[in-house]
């Protein structure tokens, strides 16, 4: 990763280069050394792809002459776009998605969607035929930008190779910013599932319980083992075990709040977070998920797949250390798999006061 970090080093070192032999190859050009590499330098300091292309867009309008109409990246996992929010969106959305072979506009993410939102009624139309398509590619991203000439500026002097060795600084801080994220990534997801893995859980946990002691909110957490999940394996294979571990997953994340912390704590046993969640309301989400995990069919090749989960739910105790609640979670699936399994422990009528019993 290192290397890949120099590469990018060696890559800014050659465009402050190239814009100094081009400058200084020009007598007449009026256009500082200084602005253009101040602009570049700025575009490593972003932290979004959003700040970096914004920058760009400055730096050819103002230094340069150019408008940057669209900005858009193809990453492993999807398309990003970024568009002038003072043009026609129409026409430009029309040749991009021409150009990544797209069905809807619904496959783009805009970068700068609040921009666009609230600005139809001031776009302007351009001239197609000053469109000017520059590709630029990177290891982890693949980049289609869309710019032409502002004749609307009183003398037009923009110089095109300038304008892309700026466009290449933009590029190269992209591909920097996504590596940085990826690594991000790679340090706290699980990468089979998708899900936290479990550092990244005793990370939240530990945040999550200090949130909840200083705003005296309640916290449980529940833990789950797939049962027989060996059986699975030997069965249908280890791709196919894999296949039911995502599919779970899934199922899980969909059914959770969008502020519950889920992740995988080993194996085919996952944990989650519940903030501001007492034990009753914990255990009723576990067997809620408990219920929808044994009615799954999971499709593998010519097979069908069930399995079933053993659930433990425990609550904070303000008294007790991390390790505590954790312990009681996992003493909790231990005794559900004692006691059958399938099974949320404790159960609903464990923990059901006798008063309440009592009036019942």
């Amino acid at each position: 990763m290192q290397q890949n970090f120099n590469k990018i080093s060696d890559r800014i070192a050659a465009l402050f280069s190239g814009i100094f032999n081009l400058v200084h190859t020009q007598p007449n050009h009026q256009i500082e050394h200084q602005c253009l590499a101040r602009h570049i330098i700025d575009f490593n300091k972003k932290q979004s792809s959003a700040q970096i292309i914004n920058e760009a867009a400055l730096c050819l309008r103002n230094t340069l002459n150019y408008r940057l109409f669209a900005f858009v990246i193809k990453r492993e996992d999807g398309i990003d776009a970024w568009l002038d929010p003072s043009i026609h969106k129409k026409s430009i959305e029309k040749i991009i998605l021409k150009d990544f072979s797209l069905e809807s506009i619904q496959r783009l993410n805009y970068l700068n969607q609040s921009q666009l939102v609230h600005i139809y009624k001031f776009e302007k139309k351009f001239n197609m035929d000053d469109l000017i398509i520059y590709d630029l590619k990177e290891k982890n991203c693949y980049t289609k930008i869309y710019f032409a000439p502002d004749y609307s500026q009183l003398s037009f002097d923009g110089d095109l190779d300038l304008v892309k060795l700026v466009l290449q600084g933009a590029v190269t801080a992209l591909s920097r910013l996504i590596k940085i994220k990826n690594l991000k990534s790679a340090a706290v997801i699980d990468p089979l599932t998708g899900c936290y893995n479990r550092r990244e859980f005793i990370n939240q946990l530990k945040r999550n319980i200090a949130g909840a002691i200083r705003h005296k909110n309640s916290l449980s957490i529940f833990m789950f083992d797939l049962d027989h999940f060996k059986r699975v394996n030997d069965t249908y294979g280890h791709l196919a075990g894999d296949k039911v571990l995502q599919e779970i997953v899934s199922l899980v994340q969909k059914n959770m709040r969008t502020n519950d912390i889920f992740a995988r704590y080993g194996g085919e046993e996952f944990i989650a977070i519940l903030p501001a969640t007492d034990k009753i309301k914990a255990m009723e989400l576990a067997d809620r998920l408990r219920d929808k995990i044994s009615k799954k069919v999971i499709a593998y090749k010519d097979d069908t797949i069930k399995v079933t989960a053993s659930f433990g739910v425990a609550q904070m105790d303000l008294n007790a250390g991390m390790e505590k609640i954790i312990q009681d979670a996992d003493t909790m699936l231990y005794k559900a798999k004692l006691n059958g399994r399938n099974i949320v422990m404790p159960g609903l009528i464990k923990i059901i006061p006798n008063q309440v019993l009592a009036k019942g």
